[in-house]
Order: structure tokens, then sequence, then C-alpha cells
């Protein structure tokens, strides 16, 4: 019954193939499917308003203006690390939209780790890509998204968005 059950439930929720199998609200609650995106790389990058890495939103809006035809860049603010996060998205988008100009798209708060982690990281963080594999650390880290809707990179906090790691895969 158990084998089953098992079958079942992979018939009726296949395993995802590409992030074009995830949606995601924005931070103004709209409803976003990333295989709308398809044709374009996308960064996806966990942040936070009161990190040690929240001067990176400069560079995420320099990435973004830079190659914005190219690349869709998508920031989920969390606060699962140290609560280092505003506390409503109303608050989130006046703070990123006030003191860093960002004009990028931003998700609704988000999880990124732990029981109640969304759908979108949990295939982030356990998909196949050169770079590693597992939970998130910290604020700021970022997948790499590739024209077909999967993971090719993946850096950790300390690499900024505008490192020549990041950008020469831009191009």
């Amino acid at each position: 019954m158990t084998t089953l059950l098992l079958i079942l439930s992979l018939f009726l929720n296949p395993p995802a193939k590409s992030v074009y199998d995830f949606s995601f609200k924005t931070i103004d609650g709209k409803e976003i499917k990333l295989s709308k995106f398809k044709g374009k790389k996308i960064m996806i990058v966990n942040t936070a308003s009161k990190c040690g890495y929240t001067p990176q939103y400069d560079e995420l809006e320099k990435l973004h203006k830079q190659y914005g035809k190219n690349l869709v860049l998508i920031g989920f603010p969390t606060g699962n690390f140290g609560g280092q996060e505003l506390a409503t998205n109303s608050e989130i988008k006046e703070f990123c939209t006030g003191k860093f100009n960002v004009t990028f798209l931003l998700a609704e708060k988000s999880s990124v780790k732990g029981a109640d982690i969304t759908p979108l990281f949990k295939y982030l963080t356990t998909a196949e890509n050169p770079d590693f594999k597992g939970d998130i650390n910290w604020n700021f880290e970022k997948f790499l998204i590739n024209e077909k809707g999967q993971l090719v990179h993946r850096f950790r906090s300390k690499t900024t968005p505008l490192s020549d790691d990041i950008v020469k895969n831009l191009k």
C-alpha cells in the first residue's frame, strides 16, 4: 500500500525538471510563472535589508541595468538568517526602492531554509550544478539559471554581483 501511495504521489506531483515548473508572488502580490522568462538567464538571490551584505543591492541593480535585456534578476527577501529582514512586504519594498533604487523584480518575503522552505528554494538547493548543493548558508546567495531553466551556477554570499565569476557567465 505504501509503494502504491508513493507512485500515486509521484504521478500527481512529478518532480520539477527546471525552474520553469515554479511560480512566485511579487512583493506586490502578483503571481508570476518563471516559464515567462524562457530564453533568458535568471539570477535568483535571497536578500535581507539589515545584513552586512545588504550593500550588494547596489551591484545587483547595476547588474540588472547592464544585463537586463538578457537577464532577469529576482530578489527573494528572507528573514531566515538572524531575522535580518523587515517585517512586511511594504516595508521591504520601501527600503529597497528608497535606499537602493531597486528596479529589478522583488518577490514577497519567503523562506529559503528549514521546514517552511518554499518549493522553488527546495529545488534550487538540491538541483545538480557544477558548484555545490545544500542549504543556503546566509543572505545574498545567488543562483544563476540558464536560458533553458536549469541551474548552472551557485554563488555564496561573499561573491559580489559584479564579480568576474558572475559576469563571465552573463556574456
